[in-house]
């Protein structure tokens, strides 16, 4: 088993990680009947795919000898209605000044990986990503 989810009511739920004991709460979204106070399952959804991008392109950057510390991902996610589901999700990559002197073959090569991490494979291909690399062109 991987997590425990419990629903709390009032579109609620508690996630905990079983090997950890770590855990976070959801809430519905204020469109659609919630507080929108915590993070609902479809912002999850969309922030996966970014901590997915950003780790394994850390750990590419850890086999070349750097880190990728303070890295900044914002995450945008769009719905559609009928049905409702996430349509889209939006990343604005924000590089420190650290890395900006990073050379070309190696930021394609992070890139790459980013492009390629798990969960970007496990979307549903219906689902637009654009991705804003602007900051580290």
């Amino acid at each position: 088993m991987t997590s425990e989810v419990v629903y709390n009511g009032g579109l609620r739920t508690t996630c905990t990680h079983l090997k950890s004991s770590s855990g976070f709460e959801t809430d519905a979204p204020v469109d659609n009947n919630g507080k929108g106070e915590r993070f609902s399952p479809t912002d999850l959804l969309a922030t996966s795919l970014a901590a997915c991008m950003i780790t394994v392109m850390g750990i590419k950057a850890r086999s070349m000898d750097f880190d990728l510390n303070d890295i900044k991902i914002e995450v945008l996610k769009k719905m559609a209605a009928d049905p409702r589901r996430v349509s889209g999700i939006d990343l604005k990559f924000h590089i420190p000044a650290s890395l900006a002197g990073i050379d070309d073959k190696t930021k394609t090569i992070l890139k790459n990986t980013g492009l390629t991490c798990p969960v970007a494979k496990s979307l549903h291909p219906g689902i637009v990503v654009d991705i804003d690399w602007d900051a580290w062109a």
